[in-house]
């Protein structure tokens, strides 16, 4: 069992030496820390945590492959990492004590070794400049992450929007507006008004110049109306381009919220069955209380 043992050390050692952050270490640091550190083995295709779980312990693989990834506000799955032989993840969590931020699946069977907490500070207390090497790493995954996190789900209409019309625009705009007011309404209703009156020649010491029917006024409301409706559907094409935005970001944020409840159902079933598993083992490792069990029912 020591021979076993000796031998495990001794392979776990090897791999930190090909590792930068343990390469500061001399070969009996190593040794020692080894000895602390399990090998784990998964299979490919299986989930070694996922994102929100929480974090204890980073993974250096020995062999196999994994894939860190996340899924975006669209539910598209955006890899963020491909680590192989040598090469170590889960230190983010493992430092700040917070949920992962991303999940990692075992894309060829993996063998790795897993250090926590309390061999990383071990391991920061023979040599703290072993820090830098993590925050390069973190310092590499975080640049990658902010190249593809370039828009958030959440967005403000009025500043997708944003006031850059024209003259013109701004002209059409307000006419738009006012044309469908009451102050415009009475203004011609007045005008109209006294322009019959006028004509109709009841003010006596005005002259007549647009006798019945009234065919001068006839053409300037037809003008009037022909110039008042571009102006309008200059102003809706306009809202209406608003609305699409406005419409596209409810989307958007109906979509976040199917994911999230997605999300959670999958959280709450890998749970479940993971609580179901641990109670099977328990069950079957402690006979009598299984056979309890079983009368109950």
């Amino acid at each position: 069992m020591a021979a076993k043992q000796e031998i495990r050390t001794t392979a776990a050692a090897t791999l930190l030496a090909e590792v930068p952050i343990f390469q500061l270490l001399d070969d009996e640091e190593r040794s020692l820390l080894a000895a602390d550190l399990d090998f784990v083995r998964y299979g490919t295709g299986e989930t070694i945590f996922s994102y929100g779980d929480p974090g204890d312990s980073l993974y250096v693989i020995k062999s196999g492959e994994v894939e860190v990834f996340f899924k975006d506000d669209t539910g598209e799955r955006i890899v963020i990492e491909t680590a192989g032989k040598g090469e170590f993840f889960g230190e983010l969590s493992l430092l700040d004590n917070g949920p992962r931020t991303a999940s990692v699946v075992v894309t060829r069977d993996l063998e790795a070794l897993r250090v926590d907490r309390r061999d990383l500070d071990h391991l920061l207390r023979l040599h703290p400049e072993a820090a830098l090497e993590l925050l390069t790493a973190m310092g590499r995954r975080m640049r990658i992450t902010a190249e593809l996190l370039r828009h958030t789900t959440s967005r403000n209409v009025n500043q997708e929007i944003a006031d850059s019309r024209t003259s013109i625009q701004k002209a059409a705009d307000w006419i738009a507006s006012f044309s469908g007011s009451i102050p415009f309404l009475m203004i011609h209703c007045v005008f109209f008004l006294s322009w019959i009156i006028v004509n109709i020649d009841w003010i006596p010491g005005i002259p007549v110049f647009d006798p019945y029917p009234f065919g001068l006024l006839t053409m300037a409301v037809s003008l009037e109306a022909i110039i008042l409706s571009v102006f309008v559907l200059l102003s809706q094409n306009r809202q209406v381009a608003k609305d699409r935005v406005r419409g596209d970001i409810e989307y958007d944020v109906n979509l976040k919220a199917e994911l999230e409840i997605a999300h959670l159902h999958e959280k709450v079933d890998r749970l479940t069955s993971e609580l179901l598993s641990r109670l099977d083992k328990i069950e079957q490792a402690t006979p009598g209380v299984g056979a309890r069990a079983n009368g109950q029912r």
